[in-house]
């Protein structure tokens, strides 16, 4: 049986202060990021993951309330806007589209996509009951 742990808050704040430099350094990647601050990739890989884990969830409890929460089966919910950040490709390299979820997936879209297979794909992935 699991045991539970009380959060380490100090924990928590040094990753996600991790994470948002990560991200502001991009397109440098998780490895390099790993490497040159001295971190364990596969603990920044988890903490990242947990974070997301934690914000989504803080987020259905308050945007998921049960009188505008649709019950039935088969029914979706609406969709949201999220923000966007366009990054420049680097100079010589193949331009490809990261669709970064809230679910903490990344998918990776290459050039020449089919939009309706890409729009199929981000439903199923995205499909969470509220």
């Amino acid at each position: 049986m699991a045991q539970h742990r009380e959060r380490d808050t100090g924990r928590e704040q040094f990753w996600r202060r991790m994470v948002r430099l990560w991200r502001r350094s991009r397109p440098m990647t998780v490895r390099d990021f790993c490497a040159e601050h001295g971190l364990s990739e596969p603990s920044f890989y988890g903490w990242r993951r947990t974070l997301t884990q934690r914000d989504r969830g803080a987020q259905l409890k308050t945007a998921c309330k049960p009188s505008k929460c649709r019950q039935r089966v088969g029914q979706q919910h609406t969709a949201r806007f999220v923000p966007l950040q366009i990054v420049p490709a680097p100079v010589g390299s193949t331009a490809v589209l990261e669709v970064v979820l809230s679910s903490g997936r990344i998918v990776r879209v290459p050039p020449g996509f089919d939009a309706a297979t890409l729009r199929q794909l981000l439903a199923i992935v995205e499909d969470r009951p509220c």
